[in-house]
């Protein structure tokens, strides 16, 4: 159906159709929300020796803030996004991020180890429902030939955060405390809740066409989960070793790691970019475009990682992958989704999570049994499972339908 369709038609109600300039802001502000949450998420990271120190807990200890807090997204995030579904888009993202607020400001009072997991956990439990809803949400503002490029507003904000908001708060925390870092990033969220309440409608999820896959095909959604977790699985075997990879392996001194990984997250807007510009047009393509990418970096990284040039582009064009990864699947989610695009998008986001938390296994099993050299080679082997998984469906004759508009 046209844009220009009669009063009440489903793009004629779209906000995009109505006021194309606030549904932009309003992909901005979903976007902003997806920037605090993965810059909170890795916050602890940056500022070990000063929570640890602050609040006499051990750097160990401290460093299970971050898997404390995946854990409970992993777990979290179909049971309540299954709870929360019926709530209309403003009023729950505008609660998700009021939690995020309150759990951040509870950070920054933290007066014990105890009490700061306690915040930390609360602002999670918001998480996972936000990763679910999120995508759905901003692609519900488009006509649904446009998802992708709503998906990747979303996803630029999460890049944004690991390329910036980590070490901006890290900086922040290394000046002014760690403290100070959770309430300038609890600010943040506040300007974020106040645009989306603004700007997002109030809408019933069911009125939304992004509801509901476009082209619901259940093995199809099947066959995304399987990819996301090898795919994801792969990228942190390598990724989680690659500074002491970069330095003990490639040689380069410490002082130019740091640089080297904000070159590498920088590279990774291309690739959400690339896939968010061109999935509509070529589905097949840019779904396992970034998987082989993934695969040929990685590989190469084990290959030619020794010399530190080589080692930089090859980290380099594995930001890419996996940057039109996350977009690739969370985008083809909303197509083939068999029921709910929630629900769908939460056992994504739970799927994503399990390749977050099995890739360091994977990587420390390598680096015990094999070396360091190694991570990158079982990291590509993992791809590989998931380029052979995508390359088997791709034989599926459906899977080179395209997001179509209602008709």
């Amino acid at each position: 159906m046209r844009p220009d369709g009669p009063p009440g038609s489903p793009d004629v109600d779209l906000l995009s159709a109505q006021r194309p300039f606030a549904a932009v802001l309003a992909v901005a502000a979903v976007g902003t929300a997806a920037f605090c949450y993965v810059t909170g998420e890795n916050l602890p990271v940056g500022l070990l020796p000063q929570i640890s120190a602050g609040l006499h807990s051990s750097l160990s200890d401290t460093g299970l803030l971050v898997t404390v807090y995946a854990g409970v997204v992993f777990l979290a995030s179909a049971p309540l996004t299954h709870l929360t579904h019926r709530i209309p888009r403003r009023l729950l993202l505008s609660g998700l991020l009021a939690v995020f607020v309150l759990g951040t400001l509870g950070a920054a009072a933290a007066p014990s180890y105890g009490w700061l997991v306690a915040a930390r956990a609360l602002t999670a439990l918001s998480q996972a429902v936000y990763w679910s809803v999120a995508a759905v949400t901003a692609a519900g503002l488009f006509k649904p030939t446009q998802r992708a490029r709503a998906v990747a507003g979303v996803f630029a904000g999460s890049s944004v955060g690991v390329v910036l908001g980590v070490p901006a708060e890290t900086w922040i925390g290394q000046q002014a405390g760690w403290r100070i870092a959770f309430v300038v990033l609890a600010g943040l969220g506040l300007v974020s809740l106040g645009a989306v309440a603004l700007l997002i409608p109030t809408t019933k999820p069911s009125d939304s066409h992004a509801a509901a896959g476009s082209d619901p095909d259940a093995r199809r959604y099947r066959v995304i989960v399987a990819t996301t977790i090898l795919a994801v699985a792969g990228f942190f075997t390598a990724f989680t070793f690659i500074s002491p990879f970069l330095h003990r392996v490639s040689g380069l001194p410490q002082h130019d790691i740091a640089p080297v990984l904000l070159f590498s997250g920088i590279t990774g807007t291309l690739g959400i970019t690339a896939v968010g510009t061109l999935y509509n047009r070529r589905p097949r393509a840019t779904t396992i475009a970034p998987v082989a990418l993934l695969a040929i970096s990685l590989f190469g990284l084990y290959v030619f990682g020794k010399t530190g040039l080589a080692a930089v582009i090859f980290v380099a064009l594995d930001s890419v992958g996996f940057g039109g990864l996350a977009i690739a699947m969370q985008t083809g989610v909303l197509v083939v989704a068999p029921r709910s695009t929630d629900i769908a998008s939460a056992w994504y986001s739970a799927s994503f999570n399990v390749g977050i938390a099995s890739g360091p296994l994977f990587g420390g099993l390598a680096l015990s049994t094999l070396g360091l050299g190694s991570t990158p080679l079982i990291g590509a082997l993992l791809v590989s499972a998931a380029l052979t998984v995508l390359l088997l469906n791709a034989r599926h004759p459906r899977q080179s339908a395209r997001i179509r508009a209602p008709q």
